[in-house]
């Protein structure tokens, strides 16, 4: 019996979906099926499991180390995700331009991303030791306040001096012209080294001694471990989000531009009223792919938290919760706790997304 064409086609279409099929029927759907089963139980993976009905989702609500991953998990996704995505939309509005050499800065400015996560942590590891880079650096720049002080200050009675001087010749220069900025800063440059070799102004004495990896002390109510790792985490997401923007902007028509520019609209115009309404799209694919991301954060708990040393109350989150109740060191898994605590997760995941398509960025625009 022959087929018919059609029916061939699907056949195909179903051969080549298979392996897609099985790993969603397998890894997910069973997995979350499971989870939810399990939930209800008490069970260590080793005896049978103990029905125990809602008992371990009233144990999460009264565990303080669950409100506190919970906390950190919203806190940091909000910031992280914002962060994220107006740093690259700035970036791909920059690297839009047609300028000499942009492919080059393209590759560059992707290149965080390509690390992989074990480096990416080793790295900020090294960087916010507390004689580290960030330490050292801050110590560096707090140190030469009185050079940068005194460089502002001579950059601006030059800039100024220079602009009064040539608009009193008929030739009405800005405040801030370019080429005389880089002559009027030059010359401050030039003015606060022979002040510092004649000894007028001198660095201060300063030695930042922060320890940002092992410490609970807090600044806006989070702890300094994770707001290292908002940080790293921000900078190596930033260039995958540059990419998709990048992509959006290469789909809007020129012609729309071109007609702006004819009728004088101003940048701040051509922004708002072209270039944000149409990469809608992009923009909640970005702000939805970051919310899922961020909000399953663990490689740079784990990594932070272990060869980092930093206390478990100041990085937990919700995945390394379950995590840490699956296998806990010197005691038996709690699978049950873990599920409860995973389906949280999952549900917090939707929640916030929908909230976010509801209140915020929608793929047609605004709510």
């Amino acid at each position: 019996m022959r087929l018919k064409a059609s029916s061939l086609e699907a056949l195909y279409a179903l051969l080549l979906l298979l392996p897609f099929l099985f790993t969603l029927g397998v890894f997910f759907l069973y997995a979350f099926l499971r989870a939810m089963v399990f939930s209800f139980t008490d069970y260590n993976l080793f005896d049978p499991p103990r029905w125990v009905g809602l008992a371990n989702y009233l144990r999460l609500v009264q565990d303080p180390l669950f409100l506190t991953a919970l906390k950190h998990s919203l806190a940091y996704s909000l910031i992280v995700t914002t962060l994220q995505t107006l740093l690259a939309l700035l970036l791909a509005l920059a690297l839009n331009r047609p300028l000499r050499g942009v492919t080059f800065f393209h590759t560059l400015y992707y290149l965080p991303s390509v690390v992989s996560t074990a480096a990416a942590s080793l790295l900020l590891l090294w960087l916010f030791q507390r004689t580290g880079v960030v330490n050292q650096g801050l110590s560096f720049l707090l140190g030469s306040l009185p050079f940068l002080a005194l460089g502002f200050v001579l950059f601006a009675l030059v800039q100024g001096l220079g602009v009064a001087w040539w608009r009193r010749r008929g030739r009405a220069l800005p405040l801030l012209d370019p080429g005389l900025a880089w002559v009027s800063l030059a010359l401050a440059l030039l003015g606060v080294y022979l002040l510092g070799q004649v000894g007028w102004v001198r660095p201060w004495e300063v030695r930042v001694d922060i320890p940002w990896l092992t410490t609970r002390t807090t600044f806006l109510g989070l702890p300094y471990p994770l707001w290292a790792i908002i940080l790293m985490n921000t900078y190596t997401t930033i260039p995958t989000f540059m990419v998709i923007f990048l992509a959006g902007l290469k789909g809007i028509p020129q012609t729309l531009y071109e007609a702006a520019a004819l009728d004088g609209a101003s940048p701040w115009v051509v922004l708002t009223r072209i270039t944000l309404p149409l990469l809608r799209p992009v923009l909640f694919l970005v702000v939805t792919l970051g919310l899922i991301g961020t909000l399953q954060l663990f490689d740079q708990v784990l990594f932070v938290g272990g060869a980092g040393g930093a206390p478990l109350e100041s990085t937990i989150t919700l995945a390394y919760y379950v995590y840490g109740n699956v296998f806990p060191p010197g005691a038996s898994p709690r699978v049950g706790l873990a599920s409860a605590a995973a389906l949280v997760l999952a549900g917090l995941t939707l929640a916030v997304v929908l909230l976010q398509r509801r209140f915020g960025v929608g793929e047609r625009g605004w709510s």
